[in-house]
């Protein structure tokens, strides 16, 4: 880091040194895939897939990188037809005890409380409201759950449950994140590829949204959660290490016919801003809260259930909030925003940019941004509406359109956490 205090800060910058710590099992397989890594708490991360023909170098650059062709193809891959995403780099923690569901039941914001084999989206929230973790939590039986949240943030929610949870004992927390691999397997083909690796009904009726059950999978017994983080049909495969290898050549061997294609970070990255999912620290930090960040539903305020920040989050929903987390779409097609770039209102600044991509569907830059008026005034619809928007992209002053509904519409369901940041 040192060496580094004077380079160029370039977007999506990776470091090169204190690398190759964690590898997914499947590690060597994304190299003969031609993937470009980056790392993220020590794992070694596909980015992005190369052609063949091409090395899988990263061109830093302001404007808009010779990979984002490579990136699209996933992309449309994955709204298209299927892609093979390795999110082994998730942090996943196994809760378990006769204080289990008490425990998880403060600490989350959504009723965990929910039959076995249902996984539910929640944040962890402290006193003020605020997000100190973004997680989906499963219940797999009457006193036990397993929980999954990015890979960054590993030792960070492991210190917030442990100072939350009960001293005595009646619960268990234990840290997974390296006994299992995780593969996502997203878009409209999905089903077909793993009803060809499997006996189970995969149809809507037999495995909804929000469904967790462990089932055979290329002769393998895995779990699998259907989830979405890039807002396509899809599942969660969790996988024992020792397992994962034989289970992703099998994947990769059956999607071959249904053009299925490998898939790195940098798709999940933009194909969630087309939906405008949120991001623990990006769009969900500790000072943003769910009133803010659109996700309100999320809390179980219609019930009695005790949850940290249940208080503040009931506050401010009574008052009124002072900014709100907005889908953000550049108008202007050729244009690449990286995130952080200024949101004016009518010639005004009114917030920035907290996450952006180029979106393959849309054909052009899309994110999302915290905005308000300012001055202690008070977000309303009719604010954001009557408005007349612009980024600030290097000076250049574009115009962009702003809204709480996200580009492209939700495919019925809401997302999960996933391999974020």
């Amino acid at each position: 880091m040192l060496g580094l205090h004077y380079a160029v800060p370039w977007p999506n910058r990776e470091l090169t040194s204190g690398r190759d710590q964690r590898r997914s099992p499947v590690h060597a397989r994304l190299v003969g895939q031609n993937a470009s890594f980056g790392a993220r708490n020590g794992w070694e991360r596909a980015n992005v897939f190369a052609p063949p023909s091409q090395a899988p170098v990263i061109d830093y650059s302001w404007q808009r990188p010779d990979w984002v062709d490579w990136c699209a193809a996933e992309q449309r891959a994955t709204r298209e037809r299927v892609a093979i995403f390795d999110q082994t780099s998730f942090s996943i923690y196994l809760i378990s005890g006769p204080g289990a569901l008490a425990a998880l039941q403060w600490v989350c914001a959504a009723d965990v409380d929910v039959p076995i084999g249902r996984t539910v989206y929640t944040g962890m929230l402290n006193a003020r409201g605020g997000y100190e973790a973004d997680v989906t939590v499963t219940r797999t039986g009457p006193d036990h759950f397993l929980m999954v949240s990015s890979a960054a943030t590993t030792v960070r929610d492991l210190d917030w449950l442990r100072r939350q949870l009960p001293e005595r004992g009646s619960v268990a927390v234990v840290d997974a994140s390296d006994d299992l691999a995780v593969f996502g397997v997203m878009g409209p083909r999905s089903r077909d590829l793993l009803a060809s690796l499997t006996r189970e009904d995969l149809s809507d009726n037999a495995f909804a949204f929000g469904t967790s059950r462990e089932l055979m999978v290329a002769g393998v017994r895995v779990r699998a959660t259907r989830l979405t983080y890039v807002g396509e049909l899809g599942w969660e495969l969790y996988v024992g290490t020792e397992e994962a290898i034989g289970v992703y050549d099998a994947l990769c061997a059956a999607g071959a016919e249904l053009g299925a294609r490998p898939a790195g970070y940098y798709a999940i990255e933009a194909l969630r801003l087309e939906k405008g999912y949120r991001a623990f620290g990006r769009e969900l930090t500790p000072d943003v809260t769910p009133p803010e960040a659109g996700l309100l539903f999320t809390c179980k305020l219609g019930t009695d259930i005790p949850f940290l920040g249940r208080e503040a989050v009931a506050a401010q929903r009574a008052a009124g909030i002072e900014r709100r987390v907005v889908s953000v779409t550049v108008e202007h097609p050729t244009a690449y925003l990286w995130g952080g770039e200024l949101i004016l209102r009518d010639g005004v600044p009114v917030g920035q940019m907290t996450s952006a991509a180029w979106g393959a569907t849309l054909g052009r830059s899309v994110g999302l941004a915290l905005l308000g008026p300012g001055d202690g005034g008070l977000y309303a619809a009719s604010w954001l509406d009557s408005g007349r928007y612009e980024v600030d992209l290097a000076g250049e002053v574009l115009a962009v359109t702003v809204g709480t509904r996200a580009p492209l519409a939700a495919a019925g369901s809401v997302a999960a956490p996933e391999a974020r940041r």
